[in-house]
């Protein structure tokens, strides 16, 4: 089984976690009121003190998937963006002087072999580190030559257009794995479970005025269970059953294109 399946089951059991945690305390809340009777609190006060809870639920949801979605969107993007520079880059070197391209143009399949290896990686997290730091050495040394061929003779020209796309190449590293780390913190997380479990507490204690709707209680659990899964997967896409790995085939093309 890879990673990234075993990574997703253990996020499905989590989610199966919070659905049996949602049906207990649905269950729990209708026993409550029913033992309660509702006669300790005006129905009204009970009703919006409810809604406002639902309310604060709905809106977290709310904003925690669109920012998940929003980031995962930001991270795809980096790849067109990288994959855009990398090509870029690697097309420029032809108005290096001749004896110049040969050892660059081997780094830079050395290089995009290993940038495609930091997230092949995952979630090896040690694996990933160390592809991640071979990479950066590999720009240290197509830097270095780079450099050193727009100094010879004739060359000079050359370095107003390899320069920049070799920057603009190291630059865009640096801002995927910034993305690649970029999380809500955890209390956002715990919050919104917390906030799950309560409102099932609360809609079962709002349920305890007629009969037992195992329709109702099942859907609500799994909405909510669902929700969250989608979230934290999309949040991680290199660890579920979301994946940006459909997104690096550009860097694999570009790789092959470089004979």
């Amino acid at each position: 089984m890879t990673a990234h399946w075993q990574y997703g089951l253990v996020g499905s059991l989590l989610g199966a976690c919070l659905l049996v945690g949602v049906l207990f305390l649905l269950e729990l809340g209708r026993r409550i009121g029913q033992w309660r009777a509702e006669v300790d609190a005006p129905r009204a006060e009970v009703g919006a003190m409810d809604g406002a809870v639902f309310a604060l639920l709905g809106l977290l949801i709310a904003f925690t998937f669109s920012g998940a979605a929003a980031r995962w969107e930001t991270r795809r993007q980096l790849v067109v963006q990288e994959a855009n520079a990398i090509s870029t880059a690697y097309l420029r070197l032809d108005v290096l002087v001749p004896e110049a391209q040969p050892a660059l143009r081997e780094k830079f399949r050395q290089y995009v072999d290993a940038r495609l290896a930091v997230y092949r990686g995952l979630p090896n997290i040690s694996a990933s580190k160390a592809e991640l730091a071979r990479a950066a050495k590999l720009q240290d040394e197509i830097w270095a030559q780079a450099v050193a061929a727009c100094r010879l003779e004739g060359s000079q020209p050359a370095r107003m257009l390899v320069l920049p796309a070799l920057n603009e190449m190291i630059d865009i590293t640096t801002t995927r794995t910034v993305a690649a780390q970029t999380h809500p913190p955890a209390i956002i997380y715990v919050m919104l479970v917390v906030l799950m479990l309560v409102s099932a507490l609360l809609a079962g204690n709002r349920m305890a005025e007629g009969p037992r709707s195992w329709v109702h209680m099942v859907a609500f659990a799994v909405t909510m269970a669902l929700s969250l899964y989608v979230i934290v997967d999309l949040e991680f896409p290199r660890l579920g059953f979301i994946r940006l790995d459909v997104w690096d085939q550009l860097l694999v093309d570009v790789r092959t294109s470089m004979r």
